[in-house]
Order: C-alpha cells, then structure tokens, then sequence
C-alpha cells in the first residue's frame, strides 16, 4: 500500500526497568545455552504495571510530540498479543477514557507481532475516506507477566518483553513520512501457533500455558518429514521476500537507499539472515544492538526503535528506515518511514546540532 500522503507527527514510548538475562540464568529461568546462542543481554519487565496503563502513557507522548489535540483524533487502534485485563473487557476503552475521548471510532486489533503494521493499513485507509478526517493514534502494548506465560521459554529465539509504543498517523506534514505499508499471508502456515493444541475449549480457559517455541518447532519437525510442510517453508521465506520488495518499490527506493533495518527483536542470528541474506544490507544498520537489550515487546518493537533512533540522533533527515514484521496466521508485513526533519525532542535538536 502506497502512503505517501500519510505522515507521522508524534511517536512515543513506555519501557520499563530490565532484567539481565546473566540473573536469569542464575536463577534457572533462562538456559544458559539460549543465551550464548541468541545474544539478548536484558529484558524489560513491567512488574504488576497493566498494559493499558503502559499504552496511555505512551499514548500521552506519542500525542503531545505531534502537536495535536485530542479532538483532533478521529481514530484510536489499540493492538495487543496477549491479555490486557479482565476478560470481555475492551483495552481501548481506557486509553479512550483517559486521553481520547469518546468522539472517535476506537476499536482492538489481535493480528500479533506484526499488530501495528495492519493498524497503519486501516487507519491510513480510514483516514483517506473522508476528507475531514485529520489524525490516527494507534497504540500498542503488552506484559506477559502473567502466570499463563513464561517470558523466558515461550518463544522461539526470544524473549519476551514488556512495553508500549504509539504512533500519531496524521494527513498533515510530521516530522517523518509513512512511505508504504504491506502485509501478505500464508495462511497454509497457520498451524505454527497452535501445533497440536486443540482449538477447543480455548487453552486459556483450561490454564494452559502458552508455547509458542514447542508450537513452532512441532511444526517445523513434521514440515522436514513432509513434502506438503516443506513447501509451506518455502513458501514463507519467498512471500518474506515478496512483502519486503513490495514495500521498498512502493515507497520508491532500493535496498541500498534504506538507512537502518528493524525487525521483531529476536536473536542475532535470525537479524543477520534477514538483513545480510535477503536485504544484502549490513547487519549493522539493524537495530539488534537495542532490541536485545528489550526483549521481543509484542507489536511495539518497530515503534520503540523508531522513537530510539530518531531521539538518539541515529535516523536523521533523508534517512529511511525499513520495519519488518511476521505474525501467527501467518502474516508477514514490512513498512518504510522517510524522516523529513529532526523532532524538538530529539537529543540531536536538544543539543543544538
């Protein structure tokens, strides 16, 4: 999808203290082998702090950088991978509550890890709809503090972290541009979040744990075995390919034009396949130096490293960052952002450069 009309005038984030992964393995959370083999140094824990909470505090930055009103808003998405707080009960309608206000359509997205790339999707669509309409706050946030989870095994090369990130999409000029957003599926791999879990009754309704690593490795053994699941392999790693061209044509550069990469914060190696081996981009332009300092933050990882390079002087104007994203059904996205000028908030503009 074509954005060049769409633009980003705030962004904003909330992370917590971390947890080093050397104490993790000290006290028999994390294996020691997993962390000589990924690389992840800490991992950011949000304690009893709720993820609605996380997602307004990251809202009220994300909005207050953009320079706009709350009444300006004519769209909250709030997107999320796991649980947000008592059942039945909408996320959104907090952070409405609390800074939105109710004149705008609001509404909760689950498309997983890449859950913010599809809420750029609608809210740019959404927003080209009607003339009138001015701007987008599109929020994202997780904890998986819960008993029902354990952060350091249930994810394959990662763990899991917590955080928030927001996005203001505007129609009028910010300090970045939303040059192209693009998701495809390949819904034959579906099975690869629930490998061999009946769909029901629902396993959080029985108090199953979630594995998403034994899922994905299941899924992977039985795909070796069988010429069907191998294709369906195959099949991922061209439409992974196909969504990262589709994105950079549409935004109308080349590999070569892209300043900085970032995917979902995993292991080393998996960011180095993507960008050496499929981008020929160095792995040094990614932002794996950051993200394994976080954790795999559910649907906020590319908006934390958005808000991280731009604030610390690392993307600048003329710079493009390319987002990549995949997600259970599965889905697979990408997204490329043009900064236009360096923010107020920047510590480059801060410090008078």
């Amino acid at each position: 999808m074509e954005t060049a009309d769409m633009y980003i005038s705030g962004v904003g984030s909330y992370l917590p203290d971390t947890v080093a992964v050397e104490h993790a393995v000290a006290e028999g959370w994390y294996p020691a082998e997993e962390a000589e083999l990924h690389g992840i140094a800490s991992v950011a824990v949000a304690g009893d702090l709720p993820a609605p909470e996380m997602a307004l505090r990251a809202a009220r930055a994300a909005l207050a950088r953009s320079g706009r009103p709350p009444a300006d808003l004519d769209l909250l998405l709030y997107t999320s991978t796991w649980h947000q707080g008592p059942e039945g009960w909408p996320p959104q309608a907090y952070v409405q509550r609390h800074l939105v206000g109710d004149g705008v359509l609001s509404t909760q997205l689950k498309q997983g890890c890449n859950g913010m790339f599809a809420a750029l999707e609608l809210a740019a669509s959404y927003l080209r709809a009607d003339s009138g309409r001015q701007a987008a706050l599109l929020v994202a946030a997780d904890n998986y503090g819960t008993p029902l989870a354990d952060r350091w095994r249930m994810l394959p090369g990662a763990v899991a972290g917590d955080a928030a990130g927001a996005v203001v999409l505007d129609t009028a000029p910010g300090f970045a541009r939303l040059a192209s957003v693009s998701t495809m599926s390949v819904s034959q791999a579906e099975e690869m979040h629930r490998c061999a879990e009946p769909l029901f009754p629902p396993g959080v309704t029985e108090g199953r744990t979630v594995d998403f690593a034994a899922h994905n490795d299941t899924f992977r053994r039985r795909a070796v075995t069988g010429g069907e699941g191998t294709m369906v392999l195959v099949t991922l790693d061209e439409r992974m390919v196909e969504v990262i061209d589709r994105a950079l044509s549409e935004a109308g550069i080349k590999a070569a034009d892209v300043t900085r990469v970032t995917c979902m914060n995993t292991s080393g190696e998996i960011a180095e396949q993507i960008c050496e081996h499929r981008l020929g981009i160095p792995a040094s332009r990614s932002t794996w130096d950051f993200g394994r300092t976080i954790g795999h933050c559910g649907a906020s990882d590319q908006v934390l490293a958005l808000e991280h390079l731009v604030r610390g002087g690392g993307l600048g104007p003329g710079d493009h960052l390319l987002m990549f994203a995949y997600g259970p059904g599965v889905t697979i996205s990408a997204a490329v952002v043009e900064i236009l000028q360096t923010p107020a908030w920047s510590q480059r503009r801060e410090g008078g450069a």
